[in-house]
């Protein structure tokens, strides 16, 4: 079964898009923790940290790219955190690895 994200990424549910690229899209999260909170997810379904491969390595590392990427874009470069959730006891809501970037500005 397809995860919400993988949903948004086929355009099946509408989501607010700061960013895309072929392999990780950007949305802004619908229940923000932040002035600023988005959400940094790869196009391709992995579960969670637990469930990453060295062929992931590439992938994981175009994530943080990407952040470092939008948070200039938004001008909070130097001010924000990265955050990621595993497992399902109360960690992770939605089983599909994914990054939140938070910031105040």
């Amino acid at each position: 079964m397809s995860s919400i994200f993988t949903k948004i990424i086929r355009r099946e549910i509408p989501a607010e898009i700061i960013y895309e690229q072929e392999d990780i899209i950007v949305i802004r999260d619908i229940s923000p923790q932040a002035k600023t909170h988005l959400l940094i997810i790869p196009k391709k379904e992995i579960e969670s940290i637990d469930h990453i491969s060295i062929e992931d390595t590439k992938l994981l590392w175009e994530m943080f790219q990407v952040a470092k990427k939008v948070a200039g874009k938004l001008w909070v470069s130097g001010a924000y955190k990265l955050h990621i959730n595993v497992g399902e006891k109360g960690w992770q809501e939605v089983m599909h690895i994914h990054m939140h970037l938070l910031s105040d500005l």
